[in-house]
Order: C-alpha cells, then structure tokens, then sequence
C-alpha cells in the first residue's frame, strides 16, 4: 500500500511537495507475553496491589513499568490467541462448554490474564508529528500504558480502537508499550480466545491530518454515469488555527486518475474537526459485483502551504444494492439471491488469530462452494476478512455484537459503521442476534430506534435486519426493523409474509444440519454424527427444507446456513469429548462434509456429482449401505462392479439414496445432463502407503506473514486416496519458516494445536489433516517433511520471494 500510494503521489501531486506525510507501521513484530492472574496480585506483577493512579506515569513494581524485567516473557509475534494452546478440561459449566472446554474464564483466574509487552525507539526527526496505536481487535477488556502511563482501555473484544500516544513518547530513549488483557468475562457462547489476536498499527501523521475513518465514499448510479458523494472529515491538532486545501481523485484498478475533485479550501480552530463534502461523477462506471469484484480507490490529500502534509487512500467500489418486499435482493438491477453462510472466526491450528493469508483462504473456499454472503457471526469482524470479501467478490452482512444503546455498545456501533462503510462487499446491517430477553419487548423497538437512527446518520447508504429467532411474531424489534430477520422457524415464514406484506425477508440463521466429516453412523462414546443430511437439533431443520423454501419464494432474500466452517465450541447435539461444533458445510480445516455437495449442486453452474460414503467397509458384506448422490444433472444410474443398481430421475434441490448391500468393489454413478454425460465413484482401497502434501500455494511472500496451508492425506499403493486413514504425521521444517499450527477436523480430538518446536504432529481424521507454514523474512525455498510408521515420507517445497 505504501509503495503504491509514494506512486499515486508522484503522478498526482506535481504542484506540490510532499513533507511528513502519513505513514502506518504494522506492529505486530517482537512483542513478549506473559500469563497474569486474576485472583492472585503477587502471580499478576503487583496489578491491583500497587496504587498506579496516584501519580502520572508512577507505575511502581508493575509490568507496566518501562524497567520491568521481561527476560524471561515468551516471544511472540501478533495476531496471538493465547487460548488455543490451554489445555482442555472437562466440566459441567455451560459456558466452558460453549467456549469449548478450554481451561479459560473466571474458574481459571491463572489462564485469564494475559500481559504484552512491546519495547521501540522512535527518531528524534519524527518529534512534532501526531501518533496514534490502532488496535484490531484485543479480546478482551484490556488495558493500555506506555512508558509507565496509562492510556485507555477498551471493553468488547471484537471491535477495534485508537489510543494517541503522541504526548508520551520518548524521541532519545526506550519506549515501552504494556497491554493488560482479561478474558475472564466471556463476551460470547462460543470460542472466543483471548489476546491482542488482531493486527496493531503505529500511526504517525501530521497534527493536521484526515480523522479515523474519516473518509466516506457514497456512490449512486444514474443511467450510463456514476455519482461519487466524498465526505471528509479534517482534524486541526495543532495548537494554533490553521488552513489546508483537500485535494480528492478517483483511481481505477489499473492506477491511472479518471477523474478529481475540485480543490476545497479549509480553515479550521485548535482543535476543530471539520467536514468538507465534495461530488465526483464517472462515466461508463465499471460495476462491482460478486462475480466481477472491480474496485476503485480514492486518493484524498491534505496540502497545506503547497506541501502534501497527509494522505489517505481508500478503496471502493461502485454498486447498488436494493431490497424490495416482493422481489427479493437487486445488485446492480439484476435479481439476486443470497447463498449465504454464518461463520465465526477461528480457525484450526491458530484459534482465533488468523494470518491475513487464511482469511482469503477461507473464502475462497466458500466461493467454490457457491456461497456469495458472509454473514459475520455474531460480531465485527476483522478488517482482513472484509478485504477479501470485496477483492473476491463476497457479500457481507455486518453484524453488531449487542442490542443496546448505551453510551459504550453506542460506541462500539459506531466505530463498526465508520470502520466499514466503505466496502462495497458489505450489503446490509445486522443490528443484533437473538436478544432473547429483549427482542419481544418495547425496549427492544425502542433500542432499535435509536441504532436505526445512527446508522441512517452514519451510512444512509444501506438498510439493516435483525437475526430475530422467533416465527410469526411482529411485536417489540420486529415492529420497525426494515428486513425481518428469521433464525430458524421455518413455519413462521409464510404466516409472518402474508400478515406482513410490504416487509422485506430474509433467512439470517438457516439450517443447522450436524455432521461429522467421513462418520456414517452415530457415535455417542466420541460424539459423531453421520455425514448426511439428516440430524439436526430441535430447533433447526436440514439443508433441504430450509433451501427448498427458500429457493421456491421470490420475495424470500435468501438466507445464511449455520454455518460455513465447524468452530470451537458449542458441540451439539453432544458434549465432552466434544470440543467443537458439528454445524460446519466444512471442518474447522475447511474439508468439505457431504452437505457441501448438496448446496454446490444448486447454487453454482458447475457440473456437480458427489457420491457417498466411502467403499471402505470390510466385515459388513452383505450389509446394506446408504448410499446418498447429489447432483445437479438430471438423472442418475448407480453401478456395483458393473451391475446396475437402478436409474433415478434427479428431484430439483433435493438428493438421491439407495440402499446397497456392501461388497468390495467400485460403486459408480453416471449421471445425465442436458446431454453430458458425468461420472464420480468410490472404490474400496488398500491400506495406507504414501503421504501427500498438497499445498494452496507453492510460492509465498518472504515478508514473515504469508502463509501457505498444506493439507495432508494418504494413497494406497495403487495411488487411491484412503478416505478412513486414522495415521499419526510427523512434520518437520527447515529454516526460514515456522509450522504455526496443525489440525484434522476432528471435532472430538484433544490433540495439541500448537507443538514444540522441532515436534509437530497430528492424526489424520478420516483421512485429512492441514499444517499451517507461516513464511520467513528471507527469499529462498523452504521445505516441509512429513513422515509416520509404515508410510512413505513426503516433501514439498515452498518458495518465499
């Protein structure tokens, strides 16, 4: 971004001369953490023993003191979730078991504080600029000091903050940043983590400088001409008055100008935040859209006595997103609707502190599955996740993590829409998810009001829904929510529509089938269930009645499947050994279950059949086999060692079974569609012989960050991959990369997601298991072994350039 904004400068600025411009150091390099205590003072560095707020800057016998002794603290580098290396731990509280049995929370004041630390020098020639720490995302309510004074703190765990630290930075010494961070109020039903597990960033700017987020881009349509509203919002922290002129253009994807803004002087007092709004049009706009996700970027400069004293590039894209109550979702005046999928943020091997690398990975993963919404379960999510929605063409509702309007979830509100009203890949608010205690009430209508109220002053751009999980019911939220939001309650739907005629609908939570990838019959000792689209819980319904609703109903928007990925926590319908949800289209690897199939048949183009279980099933000869088929085709002719088993007409967004007395073999399907001939089988194999890596990607960025996933399997002498393979892998790595986690999808394995160096493994679940290599700094070619007892080793190379 910085190489491309000095370009962007150079062609556009060439009246003027750039002087201390803006410039933001990712810091998430070289920091040091320490478990606190909750309970314990003495185990917690003196916190809440020494008295810190007497005098400024007096941090006493604290880690927050510059001199404190750190020697002995674990290195680390961010974004860090110190959770997901915890131990499991069995008990009967609900919430652990929600969290995922992680020995985190109040019951373990020794696990639920955590301090960073972070030592750094800043030049003498830097003195007179503004600075600025941005924190993505600390879970959770966490404390910020530097050089031994406090900063601020901050509440929720899933929206981000800006701290200035101008005043108290040393320019000719140390400084030094601590972070107390206290997990042990859980903030959510599900696996949380718990740290700075989110990106930070230093920023440094001139005192006079555009706000945070302080640019809005608002783009309508009109004929063959696109309208482009900039507001821009100007903060004066100097200590005199001051003038500047705004100078706005609009770049395309290829980096040439296509058009600017006309010059806006400004004055502005100590201290005065100013908005300068300013019009743009473009001709022959290029649309954004899920399949061609073409993005502009504003270039918006401060210029203050023919210098370029600020600089701001913000990316967007021009849309129109409308929602009519007969007609459904329009992107760009074509019908669309919404494939959508609910997902929380963690993630195998890492919890929740996911490289930018996977946040792409995974929705990608999505895209090949059909999905084109995101629903960002139940919070903000992290701004990685809503870039690669928009550079990969996703649609994104945006939800808020509480119903409220007090003076902090107020704020946190309002951070979140300042934040990420620019992405064009954001088509909605959600306000809330299912305040059960509230959602029925007047207070509710009246909370939902005073949100409603903001986000129309805020971004007058979109419109927002509830995830309401109650049927056909129009009192308390539901009264004046612009689009009804339904968790679940399917036969609500159509009462609700026609008492409600002139409300718009869509399904916010949908589905909630569970499924264990690679089980086909139920397992109570280790919590499997069977991977077919049959179980799920009492509240729910499986993938094909909610979609056949939905796709059967134009005015239905569409709707989002609990969920996209498994996560930890929340293990239904068990739980211990359970650790993990089973809701997932995908494992928490991103492996696809059956289901996958059954939704790819019917929300992309693509020629889909997948035949199902495995041939594997040696001492049940004779014994029928459920055999499930989804397509898209038209129809379909089973095969068992050549004989035909019968041939059946493909019911529309519905599956095929048959009952199959099992012998070893090859179990084939040849389908018909639209004269096109398909073909998918199941063989029975061997045992395992050979190890497979496959990577995503072979070459990485040598920038310390990147990451490549590696997935592993195994083949039988005969080159067939071995679908109910249980081997244990050894991984090994040479320098200049890092295995930062591993996994299997096994939702009930207790297995280590972090290994000492040098001593990484993992089983294979049903045949799959993932590493996760994380680049170095220097180029060169990195390589990665994996070996188990009886098996062939395996090598891939990664390339950092």
């Amino acid at each position: 971004m910085k190489n491309w904004l000095i370009a962007c400068l150079l062609l556009i600025a060439f009246s003027v001369k750039a002087q201390n411009g803006r410039e933001n150091f990712l810091f998430d390099n070289d920091w040091k953490f320490h478990l606190g205590n909750a309970i314990d003072f003495t185990k917690d560095f003196n916190y809440g023993l020494t008295n810190i707020f007497s005098k400024a800057g007096e941090a006493g016998n604290t880690a927050f003191n510059p001199k404190f002794n750190d020697a002995d603290w674990q290195k680390i580098q961010l974004p860090h979730d110190w959770v997901v290396e915890l131990p499991f731990d069995k008990s009967k509280n609900f919430d652990q078991d929600a969290h995922g049995y992680k020995a985190i929370g109040a019951n373990y004041p020794q696990n639920s504080i955590g301090w960073y630390r972070k030592t750094f020098t800043m030049a003498p020639a830097d003195s007179g600029n503004k600075f600025y720490l941005q924190f993505d995302g600390v879970y959770r309510n966490c404390k910020v000091f530097i050089n031994g004074h406090y900063l601020g703190s901050n509440e929720s765990g899933y929206i981000g903050f800006e701290l200035d630290i101008t005043d108290y930075i040393h320019f000719r010494e140390k400084n030094v940043i601590a972070i107390r961070v206290d997990a042990s109020q859980y903030e959510g039903w599900f696996y949380e983590g718990a740290g700075i597990y989110r990106h930070v960033w230093l920023k440094k700017m001139n005192p006079l400088h555009i706000a945070a987020n302080g640019v809005f881009v608002q783009t309508k349509q009109k004929d063959n001409t696109a309208n482009i509203s900039l507001s821009t919002k100007l903060q004066n922290e100097k200590y005199i008055p001051s003038t500047a002129t705004i100078q706005s253009y609009i770049i395309n994807a290829k980096g040439n100008i296509v058009q600017s803004a006309t010059k806006h002087p400004i004055h502005l007092a100590v201290n005065e935040l100013a908005t300068i709004h300013q019009n743009i049009s473009i001709s022959s706009p290029h649309l954004w859209s899920i399949d061609d996700p073409y993005l502009y970027k504003v270039v918006s400069l401060v210029i203050n006595n023919q210098k370029v004293i600020d600089s701001v590039v913000t990316s967007f894209g021009i849309r129109t997103i409308t929602v009519d109550a007969q007609k459904g979702l329009f992107l760009n005046g074509k019908p669309i609707k919404i494939y959508g999928t609910c997902n929380h943020q963690d993630h195998a091997g890492v919890g929740s502190a996911l490289p930018d690398a996977l946040q792409y990975y995974r929705i990608k993963l999505l895209k090949e599955m059909g999905v084109n919404a995101y629903r960002t379960s139940h919070n903000p999510p992290t701004p990685e996740l809503l870039n690669a929605c928009d550079e990969l063409g996703m649609l994104v509702l945006d939800e808020n993590r509480l119903l409220g309007s007090s003076k902090e979830i107020m704020s946190q509100f309002e951070r979140l829409i300042e934040r990420d009203r620019n992405h064009p890949s954001v088509f909605m608010w959600s306000l809330a998810n299912e305040e059960h205690s509230l959602q029925y009430t007047d207070v509710a209508k009246r909370i939902a009001i005073t949100l409603l109220a903001k986000q129309k002053e805020l971004d007058p751009s979109r419109t927002a829904t509830y995830a309401a999980d109650m049927g056909n019911f129009n009192k308390g939220i539901n009264e004046v929510i612009p689009v009804r939001g339904f968790n679940y309650n399917l036969q609500g739907i159509d009462p609700y529509k026609k008492n409600n005629f002139n409300q718009p609908i869509i399904g916010t939570e949908m589905g909630s089938t569970v499924c264990t990838r690679g089980i086909y019959v139920k397992d109570t000792a280790n919590g499997y269930v069977p991977d077919y689209d049959t179980t799920f819980p009492p509240w729910a319904s499986t993938a094909e009645r909610w979609w056949k609703l939905a796709a059967e109903r134009k005015w239905f928007i569409g709707g989002f499947v609990w969920t996209g990925f498994d996560y930890r926590g929340e293990p239904t319908p068990y739980t211990w050994p359970c650790i993990n949800s089973h809701f997932g289209i995908m494992d928490v690897c991103g492996f696809p279950k059956n289901i996958y199939y059954y939704y790819q048949s019917w929300w992309t183009n693509k020629d889909v059949l997948h035949l199902y279980p495995h041939w594997n099933w040696k001492g049940k000869e004779g014994q029928h086999i459920t055999v499930w088929c989804n397509t898209n085709a038209d129809e379909v002719e089973l095969f068992l060692n050549g004989n035909s088993l019968g041939k059946k007409v493909m019911p529309r967004n519905s599956h095929l079974v048959w009952k199959v007395k099992y012998q070893p073999g090859i179990l084939k399907a040849i389908a018909w569609k639209n004269g096109k001939i398909l073909k998918d089988s199941v063989e029975t194999t061997d045992a395992a012989y050979q190890i497979i890596l496959t990577p995503d990607r072979t070459t990485i960025h040598a920038d310390g960050k990147d990451v490549s996933v590696i997935n592993v399997s195994v083949k039988d002498k005969k080159g067939r991959e071995v679908p109910d393979a249980m081997n244990l892998i050894h991984f090994t790595i040479s320098p200049n990369a890092t295995i930062i986690g591993v996994g299997n999808g096994n939702p009930s394995s207790h297995e280590s997601d972090k290994c000492e160096l040098g001593k990484y493994q993992r089983s294979l679940f049903n045949g799959k298991a993932q590493l996760l290599v994380q680049s170095g700094n220097a180029t060169g070619t990195v390589s990665i072994q994996a070996t188990s007892n009886g098996l062939v080793d395996a090598v891939q190379e990664i390339k950092l350039q």
